[in-house]
């Protein structure tokens, strides 16, 4: 074995690590009979030679050897090499991508080709693994050929042979997953493969084959998916329950030398595995979950039937069928736009399941839904209720936050969420979120006026004044409680450095927020007015213009701050410009010439800016709308300003972009992938501006 190894150049080559002369000791090591040393060549080989995907010199020349090592009986875990072979000879660039690269990436690109071309060359070693006496080769062995093998008819006709033979359940699913592959790669094979499918889940096979060929169906072939295919599912589902099969994926932990099964891994491939190994524990079928997943995928935006099918998932009596269910359902809700209201209120049925893991997963869920959360409003009151000590989670460095439930309830506007917002006030370093959560409450919050007073007034503004402070702004901010000027101002006057700049613009939106009741803070808001060409002045612009609704008093430096270098500065000066209206029509010029500004952002604000202080629409929407359409994220700034002009015309090109994203099943945010804690909320206050943009202000709420 490994013959020639030692003549190959190691050192002259580099992987993402540096020079690659460690490379033979990593192949010999993926021979070991130690399991430890063969993880942590594996490791190696993933997170160096192969690093992140990538393709070097180094990863070139070890492809022989990697196939002398797959086709060696007495190698361990050689389904581990062909899942190695195979991503290392599955890019598959294609020609547009060829043309945009430039030098250093061509040298990539050939890379990935050369590296295509060799593990094809050799992919028939995959066809005798098919039927290895080692199940995790014959596990890996199916997906290679799908992905690698110059002939697909073939290897269809292969896989379909090996599945009535295969005694292995997890492998026939792989077989099946197999030929689902080769439908979505290559056109002609899509028609054949969905006949066979068609008939493998329809058949008296087992209820997990049954389960695999309607995920791999909705993948390649949703049209021959059956009518009923929730009905199917769910029965599918209770025979699982009820006979599960084999136990689920074979997982691989790692052990040092004379260490017990519980030692702790200690390369990133060991850890992975121990999380999975830890997942699966206790699960009758694991399989499942992922078979749902390709399920899932392959439905796309058939939204109706998905959520029927998780809220049946989530009435399982096996609570990680229901954990499983809650994950997907986040993945739905927080993607496609649709009717909820059944499936969020079964997803609050599991805020009082005894697995911990399957509430704390539907409380996080449910914290992110905002308004949609409503159907769980009872079952959030009564979680909250039922155990103070989730209210607030601290965590190692001492930060601390709401925990979810209390988070969720609060988000809702549910003045049941007080006695746990109330509580937190009380905490040595408030959560952060208790002031967006007082927010959320709005009137009910009130009375807790008093004490977010007091709290202001005893709090320390040191390094950590902005974690101190902030969230007491931010509620005081959103009740508008004049009352409390003289803390704001303390805390303006006194706000120390470093972020003191963040602290003084969130004391200057609370001052701004109170109007007239801020009058003590003039003196102050004059003199950092003066301070042009900054976004604090700007800000302290703005505030002032609450106060004293004197315009004379602020425009000039709001006007200097239109052309100041700093492009928050300019933006800044455009949102307290637009405050001022018609009193601000001087500032029209300098607002016009921002429309064309490099950035987008800037362009946007110019142009809200300017509609307000010229009451003309012309020049500002065809700005606004172009943004729209180079930038998913500034939708819900621009449709607040068409939301405030005149209800957009039949026709115009307003009401068509509106009525484009109105009949979009897909939220607007869904395809970046970031999905943060107010990915749902947004898409839906996009939905209810547009429509209000539309129609009028209706008073309408979004579906």
């Amino acid at each position: 074995m490994f013959a020639g190894i030692d003549e190959v150049d190691w050192a002259s080559m580099e992987h993402a690590y540096g020079p690659a002369d460690d490379v033979p000791a990593l192949l010999r090591g993926l021979a070991s009979a130690d399991p430890a040393e063969r993880e942590r060549a594996l490791d190696g080989m993933y997170g160096a030679v192969h690093h992140q995907g990538d393709v070097y010199p180094c990863t070139l020349a070890c492809i022989p050897f990697l196939f002398e090592l797959v086709t060696d009986p007495a190698v361990v875990d050689r389904g581990d090499l062909v899942e190695l072979l195979t991503s290392i000879g599955g890019i598959d660039l294609g020609e547009d991508d060829e043309e945009e690269l430039d030098e250093e990436e061509a040298e990539g690109a050939a890379n990935y080709a050369m590296a295509a071309a060799a593990v094809t060359a050799n992919a028939g070693v995959f066809l005798t693994l098919l039927a290895d006496e080692d199940p995790g080769v014959r596990l890996s062995a199916p997906l290679a050929l799908a992905a690698l093998h110059d002939d697909p008819a073939g290897v269809l006709t292969l896989l379909r042979a090996r599945l009535a033979a295969e005694p292995d359940e997890e492998v026939r699913f792989a077989l099946v997953e197999a030929a689902g592959r080769l439908a979505l790669r290559h056109g002609t094979l899509a028609a054949p493969v969905a006949d066979w499918l068609s008939r493998l889940a329809a058949e008296a096979n087992p209820p997990g084959l049954r389960l695999a060929a309607l995920a791999q169906l909705a993948r390649c072939a949703p049209r021959s998916l059956p009518d009923d295919v929730v009905t199917v599912v769910t029965g599918l589902l209770r025979k699982l329950r009820t006979s599960p099969g084999p136990g689920g994926p074979r997982t691989r932990t790692a052990e040092a030398p004379g260490a017990g099964a519980e030692a702790a891994p200690v390369t990133l491939l060991g850890q992975v595995r121990a999380l999975s190994a830890e997942e699966n524990a206790g699960r009758a079928a694991p399989w499942t979950a992922d078979l749902l997943r390709t399920l899932h995928a392959g439905l796309d935006d058939r939204v109706a039937e998905r959520a029927a099918l998780l809220a049946e998932q989530l009435r399982s009596p096996d609570p990680w069928q229901r954990v499983d269910a809650v994950r997907l359902s986040e993945g739905l809700i927080g993607g496609w736009r649709g009717s909820y209201a059944e499936l969020v209120r079964v997803v609050g049925e599991q805020l009082a399941a005894p697995e911990p893991r399957l509430a704390e997963a539907a409380s996080h869920l449910l914290e992110g839904l905002f308004g949609l959360a409503a159907p769980a409003a009872d079952a959030l009151a009564e979680r909250v209720a039922a155990d103070p000590g989730a209210w607030v989670r601290t965590w190692p460095d001492g930060r601390t936050q709401l925990g979810s439930a209390v988070k969720a309830l609060a988000r809702l506007g549910d003045p049941r969420a007080l006695p746990a917002l109330t509580a937190a006030l009380g905490r040595p370093l408030v959560p952060y979120d208790v002031g967006p959560g007082l927010a959320r409450l709005g009137e009910a919050a009130r009375p807790l006026t008093g004490a977010l007073r007091r709290r202001l007034g005893d709090e320390v503004l040191d390094e950590r004044a902005y974690d101190r402070v902030g969230p007491l702004l931010v509620a005081l901010t959103a009740l508008r409680a004049g009352e409390a000027a003289p803390e704001v101002l303390r805390v303006l006057r006194g706000a120390p450095e470093p972020r003191g700049e963040w602290v003084r613009t969130v004391a200057l939106r609370a001052l701004a927020s109170f109007g007239p009741a801020a009058r003590c803070a003039v003196p102050e808001l004059r003199a950092m007015v003066l301070r042009g060409g900054t976004a604090e002045a700007a800000e302290a612009a703005g505030a002032l213009w609450a106060v004293e609704g004197d315009a004379g008093a602020v425009l000039p430096a709001l006007v200097e701050g239109l052309a100041a270098a700093d492009v928050d500065a300019r933006r800044a000066a455009a949102e307290a410009v637009g405050r001022l209206g018609g009193r601000a029509a001087v500032a029209a010029p300098r607002l016009r010439a921002l429309l064309r500004h490099e950035s987008l952002w800037l362009r946007v604000d110019a142009a809200i800016a300017l509609w307000e202080v010229s009451g003309r629409a012309e020049e500002s929407v065809p700005v606004l709308l172009a943004a729209w359409a180079q930038n998913p994220h500034v939708r819900v700034r621009v449709a607040e300003c068409l939301a405030r002009m005149r209800p957009a015309g039949a026709g115009s090109d307003a009401a068509r972009v509106l009525l484009t994203e109105l009949t979009s099943v897909r939220r607007h945010n869904a395809p970046d992938g970031d999905r943060g804690s107010h990915h749902t909320y947004t898409d839906e206050k996009l939905l209810a501006l547009c429509r209000r943009a539309l129609l009028g202000n209706t008073g309408k709420e979004p579906t």
